[in-house]
């Protein structure tokens, strides 16, 4: 295999094959066949795996507790262009040994952040222009770009929420920056994570003053964008809380409510990742469905919680009951729009060879592919869906159809109650369609 950079990171190992579900080999695919087709689309092109500059490339396994245990070798480069053009030659190298097509990032994830404002934007033009020469020998695309408007101290109060104008300020011409990046590098979407978007405490915050500033930056951004020709689709993360107390974005409801709050329902949709959704109290079958019913179902943040833990551990996905269940509503609701699925995942702290980045990818992406085959499955070879329309089947003709189309009126429903009499129960039959999944599996 041709090498992208003339210095090989990953040395070794070579691109990750599919061998199937009888393979030994841990540098193989045992489930993720990218040309196998799945419910009309091949799984490539159903899941479009990207991989996340921030965890990959960055995280180096420091935690509260401790520094990094990661020893990046294109951390070692004193010079802040010289260490970003060495980052980008591994994370091509990476990307393509896996036989991804996508990859996406924070602007500070492809060079460090400089001094001023000015030299920032300096940094990020170069880099810009060297990962475009990255991409065009590779092949490999930009799932989307983003801003990283919270780890800088200047933040810790907000970004577009922050009581201090010259900070939102701040923010907007950071959030420019990141989205001329994007568009210079053809990124089919954009990605607004309100990592400080929220509070600490209501006794010193003007929650209603703040949400309108926030609705109307989200809007001053998409109309910047659409004026540059931009015409990907813009992505809303939901968090409930951590880093902040609470966040704005705290699940799917709350930003679908938010977004025609504010007149954004057109342009954005929603990134929805399985560690946040367990925060929230909800599964990630949950979340999706919530963004599904609104048309909103725009991308996903692949990752777990630890479940016995409540703050956020990004670890690569492995609960196939979880990932089976949500390619349910994948699949039902004709999958993302626009987007794809990016391992917003880190190895952990004590796994500290560079092949551990294999491992945790090819796990990710094939508990994923299982899980789809699984739910097709399910919809398409057992009484999954005949169980499902059996218990609305009372609204498929007569009175209940017709209240569905706006036939009746609460005098309707009142007379029917009362020539009804008493109802037998109908079972929900939850054991059974458990059962179901648990077959497939």
């Amino acid at each position: 295999m041709a090498l992208i950079g003339n210095t090989e990171f990953y040395k070794g190992i070579g691109e990750i094959p599919f061998e199937g579900k009888e393979s030994d080999n841990p540098l193989a695919f045992k489930y993720y066949n990218p040309e196998q087709v799945v419910a009309g689309k091949t799984m490539r092109d159903h899941l479009r795996f990207a991989v996340a500059y921030w965890h990959t490339f960055c995280g180096v396994g420091a935690d509260p507790f401790g520094p990094g245990t990661q020893n990046f070798p294109w951390d070692n480069f004193s010079d802040p262009l010289d260490a970003a053009k060495a980052k980008a030659d591994a994370a091509f190298e990476f990307i393509t040994k896996m036989g991804f097509d996508y990859f996406c990032f924070h602007d500070f994830d492809l060079v460090r952040e400089g001094s001023t404002f000015s030299e920032s934007e300096k940094r990020l033009s170069s880099i810009v222009d060297y990962i475009k020469e990255k991409k065009a020998a590779s092949g490999v695309k930009l799932l989307w770009g983003t801003a990283n408007c919270f780890s800088h101290p200047r933040y810790m109060n907000g970004a577009a929420t922050n009581p201090d104008f010259n900070v939102l300020a701040r923010a907007g011409g950071q959030i420019k920056l990141a989205l001329d990046a994007t568009m210079a590098l053809d990124g089919e979407n954009y990605v607004f994570w309100g990592g400080r978007e929220g509070y600490m405490s209501l006794l010193n915050t003007d929650m209603k003053r703040e949400l309108d500033h926030m609705g109307r930056f989200l809007a001053t951004a998409r109309d910047y964008a659409r004026k540059q020709g931009f015409k990907g689709t813009f992505f809303i993360e939901p968090k409930p809380m951590e880093p902040m107390k609470h966040q704005y974005d705290f699940d799917a409801a709350t930003v679908v409510g938010f977004l025609h709050q504010y007149g954004l329902q057109d342009d954005f949709k929603l990134n929805l990742e399985v560690n946040h959704a367990t925060l929230a109290s909800h599964t990630m079958q949950h979340e999706m469905e919530v963004a599904a019913a609104h048309g909103m179902l725009g991308s996903i943040d692949a990752n777990r919680g630890d479940y016995q833990n409540g703050w956020d551990t990004d670890q690569f996905p492995n609960n196939i009951t979880e990932v089976t269940e949500a390619m349910l509503t994948f699949l039902k609701a004709g999958g993302l729009q626009g987007g794809g699925i990016n391992f917003d995942a880190k190895i952990r702290r004590n796994s500290t060879d560079l092949d551990d980045v294999f491992h945790a990818h090819i796990g990710g992406a094939d508990t994923f592919a299982r899980a789809l085959l699984i739910a097709d499955k399910i919809i398409t070879s057992s009484p999954y869906n005949e169980l499902r329309e059996k218990r609305y089947q009372s609204f498929d003709s007569g009175k209940g159809k017709e209240y569905e189309l706006g036939k009746l009126d609460m005098t309707d429903l009142y007379e029917i109650a009362k020539s009804n009499g008493e109802l037998e129960l109908q079972s929900g039959k939850q054991e059974l369609f458990e059962n179901i999944v648990n077959q497939y599996i």
